[in-house]
């Protein structure tokens, strides 16, 4: 109950109007906002996550489920006949292992140097301003101008690499670069762990340089040599920004397409062709059936980061 101001008009209650004539806020309302938590803040994130993830797997998941023609048209329902299809296509066990291959080597190959990178980075020496700046570019570029560009340069007619090589005297003829799967495999790792080196190698430099002086200084007056102190002081500080570093590039690399696609376009046949790639491929006279390869892809995928962040211990520092 409101009581009298020391002028005689009375104050706003909660149900009672204000001096502007307005009724103020009930109590309840008031207290709602501190109820909902988070949600207003993170509410937009949920919502777009829902948008652009959930939904589309959904639509994905009820695609593989339907007989859909490659002009768009639903003919009902096919149960799990297109997973059965999928499953009973001679192409896709090359297609799975050279996809396995592919994550590993790239992925391997681009930590690895990556490593080295960072560490070069993060001392001191002329002209490291430049060279950091210099790796950026691969990572500026498209992915697919770059893949792109190699391409041309292996192109068996007009490539530059052709070009140089016979006037060396290191091949006697032009090579198709590209046009046998032997001889593309190899470019398209190449490639690919070019076009990560950037990113990975700025996560870890990120991470080395957390690491504090103080602790260098402490495994010096210890007596550790230089691979110890690595091996014992920076590789374990270094583990968090390297587990995201090591995540990013596996989801990656198993779900390029623009590296291939804009090399080999997956051929010949389906040679140099991964999950993803093929998935593309099977859309021009199957869509259910592409669909159906998504949603393994996808599964693929979850179940590789599950796995890889369980054995990892990612998470072990917080239940301690």
């Amino acid at each position: 109950m409101s009581s009298p101001a020391v002028d005689g008009t009375r104050t706003a209650g909660p149900d009672r109007p204000d001096r502007t004539g307005r009724p103020a806020p009930p109590a309840r309302r008031r207290r709602a906002l501190p109820r909902l938590g988070p949600l207003p803040w993170i509410g937009p994130a949920v919502l777009l996550i829902l948008v652009v993830v959930v939904w589309p797997v959904v639509e994905m998941v009820r695609t593989s489920l339907r007989r859909i023609d490659t002009s768009g048209t639903d003919h009902g329902p096919a149960g799990l006949v297109k997973y059965r299809k999928l499953f009973a296509d001679p192409r896709l066990p090359d297609v799975l292992l050279w996809t396995a291959v592919w994550t590993v080597v790239v992925v391997g190959l681009t930590m690895l140097l990556s490593l080295g990178l960072a560490q070069l980075f993060n001392q001191r020496f002329p002209g490291r301003r430049i060279t950091r700046w210099a790796l950026i570019a691969p990572w500026a570029a498209s992915v697919l101008m770059t893949a792109i560009g190699f391409r041309w340069m292996l192109d068996q007619v007009a490539g530059v690499l052709n070009r140089l090589l016979l006037d060396l005297g290191l091949i006697d003829h032009a090579r198709a670069w590209t046009g046998d799967a032997a001889q593309a495999k190899p470019w398209l790792v190449l490639v690919a762990v070019f076009v990560s080196l950037p990113f990975t190698t700025y996560t870890l430099l990120a991470g080395l340089q957390t690491v504090p002086n103080e602790v260098y200084e402490a495994a010096r007056v210890d007596g550790a040599s230089p691979w110890q102190t690595y091996r014992k002081v920076t590789l374990p500080l270094l583990r968090p920004a390297f587990l995201v570093a090591l995540v990013v590039n596996l989801i990656n690399v198993f779900n390029s397409f623009p590296v291939i696609w804009g090399m080999t376009q997956g051929g010949p046949n389906t040679d140099t062709a991964t999950t993803t790639v093929f998935m593309y491929m099977l859309r021009g006279y199957d869509v259910a059936e592409s669909a159906a390869m998504s949603v393994v892809n996808f599964a693929a995928v979850v179940v590789l980061v599950l796995l890889f962040l369980r054995t990892s211990g990612w998470n072990q520092e917080e239940n301690r």
